[in-house]
């Protein structure tokens, strides 16, 4: 990582000290990164929904390659719509799109102060729930199964057999966990690159700071290393 971090650095720190707060360091994805935006990236900042939500961008985008899982992301604020008027609240925003078929569907989610992520794998028939704090997520896993059933019923006219799916939060011993109060979005983002690659999760807390900073340049450049 070494030779690759030292390239960036002089780029990064430019975007961090360089320039005033809404000055527009990228744009993609019928969205706009102030650096405001991009200095949420920086020791103990605090993702935004426009960080997270670009890079779930970056993403989907790479999906697009051969040799990837087709990936869809429902943007930051997909739950939090879902869980407060159903369906029903939802049901435009997936016009044009048949989320089925795709391989890996994300669902980035913000409790509060705190970020999440829940991933349905539709070639598993799995929805795991994936949180670097450790708590469970159950409640938000049948809550995206019965999305499922009713998005492709009302698409597809098709009905999902639930008792087929497996619905599970991920514990502590099976991936890796925050040791401050900052890092969950940067986790959520990482759980997603490595879970859209088909990899396993290998990271550690350790290697926040470097992901922040890759991060930066990564939205810059709207291209993942």
């Amino acid at each position: 990582l070494n030779p690759l971090f030292q390239a960036m650095e002089s780029e990064v720190s430019a975007a961090f000290d360089s320039g005033e707060a809404e000055d527009i360091l990228s744009r993609a994805f019928k969205l706009t990164v102030t650096r405001e935006d991009i200095c949420t990236l920086q020791p103990l900042g605090w993702l935004n929904d426009r960080i997270m939500n670009f890079y779930m961008g970056l993403l989907v985008e790479r999906s697009k390659k051969e040799g990837y899982p087709a990936v869809y992301a429902f943007n930051t604020f997909f739950y939090s719509k879902l869980s407060s008027t159903s369906h029903k609240g939802v049901k435009k925003w997936t016009k044009g799109v048949d989320i089925f078929e795709h391989d890996i569907i994300l669902v980035p989610i913000h409790l509060r102060t705190h970020w999440t992520l829940l991933v349905v794998d539709l070639r598993e028939k799995t929805i795991k729930y994936f949180d670097s704090l450790g708590q469970k997520g159950d409640h938000i896993c049948k809550t995206i199964l019965k999305y499922l059933e009713e998005e492709s019923r009302e698409r597809r006219n098709i009905e999902l057999t639930a008792s087929e799916w497996t619905l599970h939060s991920m514990g502590t011993e099976e991936i890796p966990q925050q040791n401050n109060g900052n890092d969950c979005g940067v986790f959520v983002c990482k759980f997603a690159d490595f879970i859209s690659r088909d990899k396993p999760i290998i990271f550690t807390p350790e290697h926040m700071p470097y992901f922040r900073r890759k991060m930066v340049w990564e939205i810059i450049h709207q291209q993942l290393l």
